[in-house]
């Protein structure tokens, strides 16, 4: 099931989380996370990163939101609470094409289904809302948790760069992987405007 062309959803939500479009006032939660060496070992930035640095990229991010960004914070249907980040980058309307990052702040959280829930609810933004034709990410040799987060979500290896990021003092190689309008619609689960005030969860 597809919503209408044009259709408008102000709930961005999953099954356990929802995300709400990403403030200025996120810069504390932002600069928590990112600088934690466990959570920044998989993600394409060079921590530790300083205050200054993060402001102006919150600026920049807050202004190309709903251009070719569009930022989010997941935070859990159960107490509001923020847990991580989520992100369609690079979105080429034209092209039908976006790309995503995901990060789970809160490290007592990984492993739990969040992130794969909140990459749920993105992908139904991104193609019931969008209409976009495909999403793709880059994932590091290594972070098997992620690619497994993102096999579930209906995500497939499209091809490997090799050696093609340096990090941790050594290159490792970059796995892209993606999905399509049609894989999406052929995944057996609710889709984010389905669900309502009586589905949600608890925590665990």
């Amino acid at each position: 099931m597809e919503p209408a062309s044009g259709g408008h959803h102000p709930m961005i939500r999953g099954e356990r989380v929802w995300l709400r479009p990403s403030e200025p006032t996120d810069i504390d939660l932002f600069l928590g996370w990112l600088n934690d060496a466990e959570t920044a070992a998989f993600l394409a930035l060079r921590s530790p990163i300083g205050r200054a640095a993060e402001e102006r990229w919150v600026e920049r991010m807050l202004e190309s939101h709903g251009k070719d960004t569009f930022h989010f914070v997941m935070c859990r249907l159960s107490d509001d609470r923020p847990i991580g980040s989520i992100a369609l980058h690079e979105v080429d309307h034209v092209n039908g094409n976006a790309g995503v990052g995901v990060a789970i702040g809160e490290k007592p959280l990984w492993g739990k289904g969040y992130g794969t829930d909140a990459m749920n609810a993105l992908l139904d933004f991104a193609f019931g809302e969008l209409r976009l034709e495909r999403v793709w990410l880059d994932v590091y040799a290594g972070n098997e948790r992620g690619q497994r987060s993102y096999l579930k979500s209906g995500f497939t290896l499209e091809g490997t760069l090799r050696r093609a990021h340096f990090a941790r003092g050594e290159y490792l190689d970059v796995h892209r992987m993606g999905i399509l309008r049609a894989e999406w619609l052929a995944l057996p689960r609710p889709r984010s405007w389905e669900l309502t005030a009586r589905d949600l969860p608890r925590s665990d």
